[in-house]
């Protein structure tokens, strides 16, 4: 999720329409030696640019299709899948700057949102949300509470081959965070919160006393606090810090394709919504 496709679409679209106008009010070609015999550019702005006006507007203020490239939301979501997001829910952003002129809605607790990367902002991740902002989040040997709540943990049995050959000490556990309930994994014997320097640096000694099995964040306002459904092998919140609110871009909400890494056949046998 490395790539903004409007940094193409934009400036391309912005041409043709320049190119377009240009010929309607000053050259007027197509007028003036009929469809056919302009231009090649001016004949490219006649028949692509409504196109890709539309694409761009889709892509822009409604949904937008990216791709998982890593395991960091397994069992949610894996590495091939496809995935829509909508644009809308947290706001109308202009395109490339993301900036929000209008203002819809908020993410909620449990939401799985599409976000720049707040270190390097051209990239784009993907996690869910655990902390709103204003929220107090401790996290308590394996136990995550929110504002002096716990939340809601059973362990389960699932499993699938791949997830079985690629990681054998894997627990399965469902989970509910607001209005979601999905499924997570932790892998046992692993405490990768232990290597976060981010929440190491905000607790301190305790911190590294207990080998990273309690911490506690307090949520700024404007902020969220995201982490990845593979808990243990996800560099989230827990590592880099808070998402702020103008690098969101919006909620995935469904597959709709997979595809394994190299030759394989698209499959849509994983197409749902995605809680």
């Amino acid at each position: 999720m490395d790539f903004d496709f409007n940094l193409i679409l934009v400036p391309v679209t912005l041409i043709l329409f320049v190119v377009w106008l240009l010929d309607k009010l000053v050259f007027k070609e197509r007028k003036s030696k009929g469809r056919g015999n302009e231009k090649a550019i001016i004949r490219w702005a006649y028949d692509f640019w409504p196109v890709l006006a539309v694409v761009l507007c889709l892509r822009s203020f409604l949904y937008e299709p990216f791709n998982i490239p890593s395991d960091s939301m397994v069992p949610t979501l894996e590495t091939g899948d496809f995935i829509l997001v909508n644009k809308f829910d947290y706001g109308v952003r202009l395109p490339i700057i993301n900036k929000k002129i209008i203002d819809v809605g908020e993410p909620e607790r449990g939401d799985v949102i599409v976000f720049r990367y707040p270190p390097q902002p051209s990239i784009s991740y993907i996690k869910r949300v655990v902390g709103l902002p204003g929220d107090h989040i401790v996290y308590d040997h394996g136990q995550l509470i929110i504002n002096g709540q716990k939340v809601s943990k059973t362990p389960i049995k699932f499993s699938r081959e791949k997830d079985i050959l690629d990681t054998p000490n894997s627990l399965y556990y469902k989970e509910k965070l607001g209005d979601h309930t999905f499924t997570m994994r932790e892998l046992e014997g692993v405490n990768v919160a232990s290597q976060a320097p981010f929440l190491k640096y905000v607790n301190g000694e305790k911190f590294v006393a207990q080998n990273g099995q309690y911490w506690e964040v307090n949520v700024p306002k404007g902020q969220y606090f995201a982490m990845g459904d593979n808990r243990d092998q996800s560099a989230d919140s827990r590592f880099w810090g808070f998402v702020p609110e103008e690098n969101l871009t919006g909620r995935a909400f469904y597959i709709w394709m997979h595809k394994e890494p190299g030759f394989h056949l698209p499959s849509f046998s994983r197409n749902g919504s995605i809680d």
